[in-house]
């Protein structure tokens, strides 16, 4: 086993595609790692939309994995197809090919990709039901504390809890700024049944919806289902002051028919048809410049380390890459301590994140500008 982290304890706080795809890769090594994840099972939280995996990261991340074989035994043949509209549903481009031909980024359900990497592991490494409260240095040691009341030692600690990281903070004070979109989330179960006529048109696929200004996002998944995001320019405060109640469909219907005003009625069917409550989700992005000093034991991963808006599709994908990454420097020779191998993975993490993130802003400013579908059409030619 690699000095660095041989007889020391790793703790992964959070369960997503970055933490388990990094426990799978120190467990490869032989490390002691224990993942502490804040949902109840594997079941308790509603997936969202499918995930597009890029070769030199996602893809790349789970073939060092050994478990590329998995992922084409669960992947969605065709769900890389993309629809794009005007607002009056008019057909700019329809594209339908297979991702596993190398044309297209292949797609993958959450649930799917989760069941690989759960799977991966040895038995006990997620302990559910753990909520992180709070992190205290001891002897060297990090004391992690739970909601539940329960407490765990580690020797080297890795936030992998998401966007809203409640570790981040001991890491470093930068905060993320707005990005100046907020999207509404929405979800349809039984699509094919529900409202077939965007069930015909999305095919399995995505639909990118463009006018106004404005966005209009569906994705199929393989259960059936689809999500949607309707995404526009707002102040950040917009879900307090528009004063809807989220949870009310008549009022999430009669905001849509203002804000989405001149658009074709056959959109108002996915906000009629939606089968669980509406989800207001502000955009955030951080600095393309943030810097911080490494820490001796503690680092972070994914939207923890680097959050940005979604439309770029880069957010699992540079998740992934972060934890091999991190994996190959904790399991490297070529550091004399922890510390140093964090160094090294954040300074290249940050610089990548940085000119990704810089790029995604540009892209969702474009998305939600005069002229996107003429941007969308220049970045798929």
């Amino acid at each position: 086993m690699n000095k660095l982290i041989k007889d020391k304890s790793i703790a992964i706080v959070g369960g997503g595609p970055g933490g388990l795809t990094l426990a799978r890769i120190l467990q490869m090594n032989g490390a002691d790692v224990t993942v502490y994840e804040r949902d109840m099972n594997s079941e308790a939280r509603a997936k969202g939309a499918t995930l597009d995996l890029h070769e030199e990261s996602g893809l790349r991340a789970l073939r060092e994995a050994g478990l590329i074989d998995e992922f084409w035994a669960n992947y969605r043949p065709g769900a890389d197809k993309l629809c794009i509209t005007d607002k009056h549903a008019n057909i700019v481009f329809d594209d339908d090919t297979d991702g596993r031909d190398g044309s297209n980024r292949p797609e993958i359900d959450r649930g799917p990709l989760q069941k690989i990497l759960l799977e991966s592991l040895l038995p006990g490494t997620v302990v559910w039901g753990s909520k992180f409260v709070s992190l205290s240095q001891q002897n060297g040691a990090c004391k992690l504390d739970f909601e539940n009341g329960h407490s765990a030692f580690a020797d080297i600690v890795i936030a992998a809890d998401g966007a809203n990281s409640k570790l981040r903070p001991y890491i470093t004070p930068i905060r993320p700024f707005y990005s100046g979109i907020t999207a509404v989330e929405g979800a349809v179960y039984n699509s094919a049944v529900v409202i077939p006529k965007i069930h015909e048109l999305l095919n399995g696929g995505k639909i990118f919806a463009m006018g106004d200004t404005k966005s209009l996002i569906v994705s199929s998944k393989g259960d059936g289902s689809l999500v949607f995001y309707a995404s526009f320019n707002c102040d950040e405060d917009w879900t307090k002051a528009i004063g809807i109640d989220f949870a009310d469909k008549a009022q999430v219907m009669e905001w849509f028919k203002k804000e989405y005003a001149g658009w074709d009625a056959l959109w108002l069917e996915l906000f009629e048809n939606a089968s669980t409550d509406y989800v207001p989700r502000p955009q955030y992005c951080m600095p393309f410049d943030q810097n911080w000093d490494a820490l001796p034991n503690l680092t972070m991963l994914g939207d923890a380390a680097h959050l940005m808006p979604p439309f770029a599709g880069e957010g699992v994908n540079m998740a992934m890459l972060d934890a091999l990454e991190l994996g190959l420097c904790l399991t490297s020779d070529d550091f004399d301590d922890v510390q140093s191998a964090i160094a090294a993975y954040e300074t290249e993490m940050r610089a990548r994140a940085g000119v990704t993130a810089e790029q995604t802003m540009e892209a969702t400013a474009a998305l939600h500008a005069d002229g996107a579908i003429e941007y969308m059409m220049a970045v798929i030619s």
